[in-house]
């Protein structure tokens, strides 16, 4: 069974949590035998991972160019995966006309226009507006799709009560990792091994950025307050020049940068803060924390899809001098720590195992790749829009490459 990737960049799992959502997927199809092709119209970094060495096949493909007809036509690939609804715009509808009986699933990571939507809120105080160009854009993508991978519980429940999303052709694929197993446990640092606070993220991020702000503005202060020799290591690559001139180690607010491995920093810190104002989605970052034993202080949106019926590994709070005091609480009560340490635990082991959803989504590919005629018959509305996409996609796409010659 042939896998094409169509991903927006090279997965860089070390700067985000996308970059490892991409390789969870790559893994499991690896394992049930698939020969997987990468394509992607990006370069890849120092920071991508070397696909070729896990043999992964990789393909430099070029937007609005005839040459992807070629190049995915004899490929054949029984199966197309879209990183995110901008890669199933712009090469859906080639992958439509020149191998019609491909399986097309879009990987949505989160929903974009509900974080654009919250961000929006935030900036200009307002409530958030989802009947945006956005959201209009990837409803759209995700009803032309086979199937969509929804990463969050909420955003499950939004797309099928606010939009009426048929149910079977969305699929619910949170983060799959390993269990952290008792020997694992015990490797960990214990509380009095552990110093200071740590957040981290990829700051091109938007989400990410603003909560370094908000760190640095509101509730970083009013923690040294409290407690004035701790200080806060912030790490993430492609900070913006303004962000590494927060750096002040006399506030104890260290801007750190890239480091290559997100689980150590995390597991010698005593307390993650990530105060995330707006996003969508699950937050890589919070699963690291509770994976590495180090219980978080995070927000209403931090903490949306991760805990289900089961209490966060840490605190929650969207009241800037509220969050500082328990991020001071969690830090300095030995009892609290450990009890939030535990929860995060059972967070991991019951709602992030990779064992409890992989068979189960395999197998739905491969009864979708034997039934895909009759499942598009099924959600025929999603042919409809790929025949009016496809016209008014295709021909402005031609034009372009008329033009470009």
């Amino acid at each position: 069974m042939k896998l094409l990737i169509i991903g927006q960049t090279y997965p860089e799992p070390t700067t985000t949590a996308a970059g490892s959502r991409i390789m969870q997927l790559i893994e499991l199809f690896l394992e049930d035998g698939y020969d997987i092709t990468f394509a992607s119209t990006a370069r890849s970094s120092q920071l991508s991972v070397g696909l070729e060495s896990m043999g992964v096949k990789e393909a430099s493909i070029r937007l609005n160019e005839r040459s992807f007809d070629d190049f995915v036509f004899q490929l054949n690939p029984s199966v197309v995966v879209f990183d995110r609804y901008t890669a199933e715009e712009k090469f859906g509808w080639r992958v439509t006309e020149q191998c019609p009986n491909a399986l097309k699933i879009l990987d949505t990571e989160d929903l974009h226009f509900l974080r654009k939507a919250r961000e929006e809120a935030v900036t200009k105080n307002k409530e958030p507006d989802l009947y945006s160009d956005i959201a209009k854009r990837e409803l759209a993508s995700i009803l032309r799709s086979d199937l969509s991978l929804i990463i969050s519980e909420y955003e499950m429940q939004l797309l099928k009560e606010t939009f009426h999303i048929p149910e079977s052709i969305l699929y619910y694929l949170p983060f799959l990792v390993d269990d952290v197993s008792e020997n694992d446990k015990k490797a960990l640092p214990e509380f009095e091994e552990r110093k200071d606070f740590m957040t981290i993220g990829n700051l091109l991020h938007t989400p990410n950025v603003d909560a370094v702000k908000y760190l640095k503005r509101e509730i970083w202060p009013e923690i040294r307050k409290q407690l004035p020799k701790a200080e806060l290591s912030i790490y993430g690559n492609y900070a913006p020049q303004y962000i590494n001139e927060m750096h002040n180690p006399k506030e104890g607010f260290l801007i750190k940068g890239w480091t290559e491995d997100a689980m150590t920093v995390t597991e010698q810190a005593r307390v993650c803060l990530a105060p995330l104002r707006f996003g969508a989605g699950l937050k890589g970052k919070l699963l690291d924390a509770m994976r590495s034993g180090t219980p978080a202080v995070t927000t209403s949106v931090g903490v949306e899809g991760m805990c289900g019926t089961l209490h966060f590994g840490g605190m929650v709070s969207d009241d800037a001098k509220q969050y500082a005091s328990m991020a001071v609480e969690l830090y300095s009560d030995k009892e609290v720590w450990k009890d939030a340490q535990e929860k995060g635990f059972a967070i991991v082991s019951q709602r992030f195992q990779k064992k409890h959803f992989s068979e189960a989504f395999l197998a739905l590919v491969k009864m979708l790749l034997n039934n895909v005629k009759e499942h598009r018959q099924e959600h025929f509305l999603g042919q409809v829009l790929q025949h009016q996409t496809t016209h008014a996609t295709k021909y402005m796409s031609k034009w372009i490459e008329a033009k470009n010659r």
